[in-house]
């Protein structure tokens, strides 16, 4: 009788990879690769599927204007817009947040920054000028505020042309603007300032989200 062990291919297999690191890599990305496709493939479906909430439409003119100056400055650094299932959360700022609310954001503003407030419920709760003044200097209505002022918003206009081409590469994208809107966007933001647009994006969050928590 031999005493010889019996040849294990599969342990001889593992060997040479765990002894060869160039394919131990290749192994390594592609066993990556299949596990990311399995758990992205499957939320750009769902993401295709969401349907915006009653009343949510693209950005009008004067709004979308509004939000590229909010992305623009940063705003999304110390700004999350996105409220949690979270009691403690759906309390303050309001009902939580939900997909079909951002399906026309580009980019999205979700987020878990937080040095200053959750602006997803923000619409409404000031008046314009109240929002004006916190913008040109925020201490003069929150004294305690480590916000930094844009006061040049007031005097940079809104550049109508710049409107227009935005809102025909979003109505390519899929977003249903019509040609109308996008004719028409020049003259919607004649005479409006940056800080004029900003203060029609901020009273537009969050308007047509559930009420409650």
């Amino acid at each position: 009788m031999s005493d010889k062990k019996p040849h294990n291919a599969n342990a001889n297999g593992h060997e040479k990879i765990e002894k060869n690191v160039g394919l131990m890599a290749v192994l390594i990305a592609v066993a990556v690769s299949f596990g990311g496709l399995a758990e992205i493939v499957p939320l750009m479906h769902q993401a295709e599927a969401i349907e915006p909430l009653e009343g949510v439409k693209p950005y009008p003119a004067l709004q979308l204007a509004g939000r590229d100056v909010y992305v623009r400055e940063g705003c999304y650094n110390c700004h999350s817009q996105m409220v949690r299932t979270l009691r403690f959360e759906s309390e303050r700022y309001g009902h939580f947040s939900l997909a079909g609310e951002s399906v026309y954001d580009r980019p999205f503003q979700w987020g878990s920054k937080r040095t200053g407030p959750d602006l997803a419920r923000v619409g409404g709760r000031y008046s314009d000028d109240w929002h004006r003044v916190h913008l040109a200097n925020p201490r003069d209505v929150v004294p305690e505020s480590n916000m930094p002022g844009f006061p040049w918003l007031g005097g940079n206009p809104v550049d109508g042309a710049t409107v227009a081409r935005r809102m025909k590469a979003l109505q390519t994208l899929g977003d249903p603007y019509s040609d109308e809107e996008i004719a028409a966007a020049a003259q919607a933001v004649n005479g409006k300032s940056e800080l004029d647009a900003v203060v029609a994006y901020l009273q537009a969050l969050g308007r047509h989200a559930p009420r409650g928590g």
